[in-house]
């Protein structure tokens, strides 16, 4: 497994943008300040952090681990000790690209794993995309609500273990929390 370092990715994303700090703090409601740390490799944001300034850099998750993947055009064969991961020390939690979607590929797949009182991030946080979840290991909390609703509006929890499997519509503001005390491990894939 390899680490992928978050922020010079995000800052080789950032140039491809021609995106100043400035705008990608406008873009995201982060300050310029903590985008620089994150950049820096001093800050360490939350899951949901990590896909509001990818999403305001016109990339995805997945997109940004296309960066070091090798893409086949047959197909995207990742094997156990060759993903590439991103940590996220403020969500206790690690993602691993389960195969680059490469030129033409539709899919995006990760798996992310939570440690024991890890979220994804302080409120549900929605996409634009659907997408698909299987928990692997463990027991996690998934929080639900509609888009655009405030921080006290009312959620849906749902208590999912292993085994289960569940389909969250685009826009659908989403919270993944692991209450256990063991990791939570859940493979998401998501359509481009």
């Amino acid at each position: 497994m390899s680490e992928l370092s978050l922020g010079e990715t995000l800052r080789r994303l950032r140039g491809d943008a021609e995106l100043s700090l400035r705008s990608l703090a406008e873009k995201t409601g982060f300050s310029a300040s903590f985008l620089s740390q994150v950049e820096n490799g001093q800050a360490s944001p939350s899951i949901a952090s990590m896909e509001r300034i990818a999403a305001a850099l016109g990339v995805t998750m997945g997109q940004v681990f296309d960066g070091v993947e090798r893409a086949n055009p047959l197909a995207a064969v990742v094997r156990t000790d060759a993903r590439v991961t991103i940590t996220s020390e403020w969500s206790k939690g690690r993602i691993e690209s389960l195969g680059t979607s490469g030129a033409g590929g539709r899919l995006e797949s990760v798996l992310v794993t939570l440690g024991p009182g890890g979220k994804s991030g302080t409120r549900p946080y929605s996409s634009e995309r659907e997408e698909f979840a299987l928990i692997v290991e463990g027991s996690v909390v998934l929080a639900l609500a509609e888009h655009g609703r405030g921080e006290g509006d009312p959620e849906q929890e749902y208590i999912l273990r292993s085994g289960d499997a569940v389909t969250i519509r685009a826009k659908v503001a989403r919270r993944w929390q692991n209450l256990s005390r063991t990791p939570v491990k859940v493979v998401i894939v998501s359509a481009r």
